[in-house]
């Protein structure tokens, strides 16, 4: 596996995206990027291609409904880290800004609306930094991932693959663990 790996980064930043049209005709580009660094073993490019033929076949609505139904409407699949860890505790804010601050201070300035802590953002970021401080970055949320990674792979969603190929990156097991019991969504 290769020491270095922005660019599968990137990919499995883009993956944690909602699915438009603008990231479903980049498709064949990003498997073909997860290839060329061979960042993951064999079988975790195997499952992300499983996801990127399911995501190019699949109709445009119905993918973008499941992925907001997936991510945007359960709190143990939600891609915002501090939701897992905050809530909606007044402790969140303080943390957004701490970690924005984090990013500015390495010359990632978010776009309108971003949240710093988006899996995907934060994707981002770890991409841009050395594979050390990548990998150490990575690792510091691995705790959060895999209660993520464990939620997707209660239903059944190819998007686990994602969230074990970022802590394969980490140096972490994507192995599964339990879970609380979901609280409803307000």
């Amino acid at each position: 596996m290769s020491k270095s790996f922005p660019l599968t980064l990137r990919v499995l930043a883009h993956l944690l995206s909602y699915p438009d049209a603008e990231l479903r005709s980049h498709l064949d580009e990003l498997g073909t990027a997860l290839r060329q660094e061979q960042a993951l073993s064999a079988a975790r490019l195997d499952e992300l291609d499983t996801l990127l033929q399911r995501l190019a076949r699949r109709d445009a609505l119905d993918t973008e409904a499941e992925f907001v139904e997936l991510f945007d409407r359960g709190r143990g699949t939600a891609l915002h880290l501090f939701e897992h860890v905050h809530g909606d505790s007044r402790d969140r804010g303080p943390a957004m800004v701490d970690l924005a601050q984090t990013y500015e201070r390495a010359g990632l300035l978010l776009a309108p609306g971003e949240l710093p802590d988006h899996l995907a953002v934060v994707l981002e970021f770890a991409s841009t930094q050395p594979p050390k401080q990548a990998r150490a970055f990575v690792g510091e949320i691995a705790h959060i991932v895999r209660a993520i990674f464990s939620a997707l792979l209660e239903r059944k969603s190819p998007y686990a693959s994602v969230l074990a190929a970022v802590l394969d990156l980490a140096g972490e097991r994507a192995e599964r663990v339990e879970l609380p019991a979901e609280p409803a969504l307000d």
